[in-house]
C-alpha cells in the first residue's frame, strides 16, 4: 500500500517537512514544506536549482525537483512537528543520473538483478568543539589516551544520552556510545540494515549531532582531520551481502578460516581491486589526506589505513574481518558522501563478483611497523588530487557509476582543488616568508 503523506501528516501532527537531497560533496539541501502543500510534493516534488548546490549544473539548467521518498520520513525527535525526507532528483522528468541518491539506487538496482542484497552498517566518529571550532568544548579532556574514558563520557552524557534517546525513538536499535581515541571524540553504533536505510540515516544523524550539540551550546564536527595531534573522523563500513529476500548472508561460511564465501572474497576483491580510485569518493576533501597514513597522533596510532590490505580482526589494515559474513571497510573518513559511500562499495564489489577477483592471502602483520617489508602493496593516494586522477580513469566506476556522475564529481573536485592550492596556509609563511 502507497504511503500517503498527507495522511500520515494529520496523524503524526506533523506541521512541516523538510523535503532534501545530498549533492555531490554531501551537503544536505532541503526546502520547508507545510503540511498543507505536501500532497502535491508528494508527485511533482520541491523544485530547486541545481547551479546553487554542489551539481554540475548552471543557472542556464531548468528546475531540477526533489521527489520525496515516503519510506525514508523521519520524524524529528527533538522537534516532533516536523518530518525529514529523503527525496530522489528529476529533472525534465528524468532521473538526476549524476547524484548520489539515484547513483545508489542504481547501484541497489543492479545488485538485485544478480540476486543480491547489501546490508551495511557505520560508525560514525565525530568531535564535540567549540562554536569556532579552534578548541575541544571540554577543556578537562586531555588524557594521553582518552578512548573509553568513562569520566569524559559523561560530562557530555546530556548530549550523548539525547542523541541515543532520539535513536531508540526511531527505532534504529543503538546498542552503544563511547568515547573515542582522540580528545573530544565520540562514536555512536546503531544497528544495520539495507544500503539505502543506512545511508539516508548515516545523512539525518549527521543532521541529528549537530543538532543536538548546538541545542547544548556546542559544534559537533565529522571533518577528517580538525586537529594535528589528534586521531582523526573515521565513518568505517561493515559489509555482507545477501540474497534478494534478505534471509541468508551470502558471505558466510562456518567452514573457512576467516567465516567467508566465496562471493564474500570476490567482493572484497573488487573493493581492494578499486581502493584507489574509491579514495576520491570515501576521502573527498583536502583534510582527508591528513588521516590517511598521519604521523603518530598523541594516543600512539592513527587507527587509519596507509595501504591497500586486508587481514584478520587487526586494525592496522584498510580491511578488517572481525567475525564471519562481513567485513570491515577502514577506508572512508567523516566526510564521506553517505549515498556515495555505499554505491561506491556496492559498484566495486559487484566489479569483483563479475571478475572472480581475489583478494590474495591475508596479512596477519601489523601494517603501522611492519608494513614496509612487504612486498607488492598498493599504496593509498597521498592526496586529493592524486585521488580524482585515478577515480577519472577507472574504468570499472565508470562503468559501476556511470560517466555523468564520474564527470561531474571530477570536474567539481578539481575546482575545489585549485581553490586550496591557490590558499596561503600559515605554515608556509612560517617556511617561506624569508627564503
Amino acid at each position: 500500500m502507497a504511503i500517503n503523506l498527507a495522511t500520515i501528516a494529520k496523524q503524526k501532527k506533523i506541521k512541516y517537512f523538510l523535503i532534501s537531497f545530498v549533492d555531490l560533496f554531501g551537503v544536505l539541501r532541503s526546502k520547508l514544506v507545510p503540511a498543507r502543500a505536501i500532497g502535491n510534493m508528494q508527485k511533482e516534488g520541491a523544485g530547486f536549482a541545481g547551479f546553487a548546490a554542489w551539481l554540475d549544473m548552471t543557472p542556464a539548467h531548468p528546475d531540477m525537483f526533489s521527489v520525496p521518498d515516503p519510506a525514508s520520513l523521519i520524524q524529528l525527535p527533538w522537534k516532533p512537528e516536523v518530518g525529514w525526507l529523503a527525496g530522489d532528483l528529476v529533472m525534465d522528468g528524468k532521473p538526476v543520473e549524476a547524484s548520489p541518491r539515484v547513483a545508489l539506487k542504481a547501484q541497489i538496482a543492479k545488485a538485485a538483478k544478480l540476486g543480491y542484497r547489501m546490508k551495511t552498517g557505520v560508525e560514525c566518529e565525530y568531535f564535540l568543539v567549540s562554536g569556532d571550532g579552534l578548541s575541544l568544548s571540554d577543556p578537562n579532556d586531555t588524557q594521553e589516551k582518552p578512548c573509553y574514558d568513562q569520566s569524559a563520557l559523561m560530562r557530555r552524557y546530556d548530549v550523548i544520552s539525547e542523541i541515543c534517546d532520539c535513536m531508540i525513538s526511531l527505532g534504529w536499535g543503538p546498542y552503544q556510545n563511547d568515547h573515542e581515541d582522540a580528545n573530544g571524540q565520540f562514536e555512536m553504533n546503531w544497528d544495520f540494515d539495507d544500503a539505502l536505510v543506512t545511508a539516508d540515516r548515516h545523512v539525518f544523524f549527521k543532521y541529528m549531532v549537530k543538532a543536538i550539540a548546538e541545542k547544548h551550546g556546542m559544534r559537533a564536527t565529522f571533518m577528517p582531520k580538525p586537529f594535528s595531534n589528534l586521531t582523526g573522523n573515521g565513518c568505517h563500513a561493515h559489509v555482507s551481502v545477501w540474497d534478494r529476500a534478505g534471509k541468508k548472508n551470502l558471505f558466510l561460511n562456518a567452514r573457512d578460516e576467516m567465516g567467508l564465501s566465496k562471493t564474500a572474497y570476490q567482493f572484497l576483491g573488487g573493493v581492494l581491486h578499486n581502493a584507489d580510485a574509491l579514495t576520491a569518493v570515501f576521502n573527498p576533501t583536502v583534510n582527508s589526506y591528513k588521516r590517511i597514513d598521519a604521523q603518530v597522533t598523541t594516543s600512539g596510532a592513527t587507527w587509519s589505513p596507509n595501504a591497500i590490505t586486508y587481514g584478520g580482526n587487526n586494525r592496522t589494515h584498510m580491511v578488517r574481518v572481525p567475525d564471519a559474513g562481513r567485513f570491515e571497510l577502514r577506508l572512508m573518513d567523516g566526510a564521506a558522501n553517505p549515498y556515495l559511500l555505499q554505491a561506491g562499495v556496492l559498484a566495486a564489489g559487484l566489479d569483483g563478483v563479475a571478475s572472480k577477483r581475489d583478494p590474495g592471502k591475508p596479512l596477519d602483520i601489523n601494517m603501522y611497523t611492519e608494513g614496509h617489508k612487504v612486498k607488492n602493496v598498493r599504496r593509498l593516494p597521498s592526496n586529493l588530487l592524486d585521488a580524482i586522477r585515478v577515480f577519472e580513469k577507472s574504468k570499472v566506476l565508470r562503468a559501476g557509476l556511470g560517466d555523468d556522475l564520474v564527470d561531474s564529481y571530477v570536474k567539481l573536485k578539481h575546482q575545489d582543488w585549485r581553490s586550496y592550492s591557490a590558499a596561503i596556509s600559515q605554515w608556509e609563511r612560517d617556511h617561506t616568508l624569508d627564503c
